[in-house]
C-alpha cells in the first residue's frame, strides 16, 4: 500500500523553512528508517509544492501522522496538506500490479 502527503507551502517558503529545516529533515529520515517513508521533495520551480510518499501496513495514517508533528506545518512553512491513498499498479513496488 501506498499513500501520497501533498504539502502546500508559503510563498516565503525558501525564507521560513531555514529555522525548521534540520528538525524536518531529521523527522523524515526517521520515517525512512522505520519503513514508512520512500521518496520526499519539493516539486516544481516554485517550490511551493512537496509531495512524500509513504508504504507500509498503513501508509495513510502514517502520512498523515507525519503531517500533524511535522514542524514546517507548526511553523506555518506548510500552508495546507492532504493525505491521500495511491493506488499503484506499475513498477517493482507497485502494492497491486497489473501486467498487460
Amino acid at each position: 500500500m501506498h499513500a501520497v502527503l501533498e504539502y502546500t507551502y508559503a510563498d516565503d517558503y525558501l525564507e521560513t523553512r531555514e529555522q525548521y529545516r534540520g528538525v524536518h529533515l531529521k523527522a523524515a529520515w526517521e520515517a525512512v528508517e522505520r519503513g514508512e517513508l520512500l521518496l520526499g521533495g519539493a516539486v516544481g520551480d516554485g517550490p511551493f509544492t512537496g509531495l512524500l510518499i509513504f508504504t507500509g501496513e498503513n501508509p495513510l495514517e502514517a502520512a498523515k501522522a507525519f503531517a500533524a508533528a511535522d514542524p514546517y506545518v507548526a511553523g506555518g512553512v506548510v500552508t495546507s496538506w492532504t493525505a491521500r491513498p495511491w493506488t499503484t499498479v506499475v513498477g517493482n513496488d507497485a502494492a497491486t500490479p497489473v501486467h498487460p
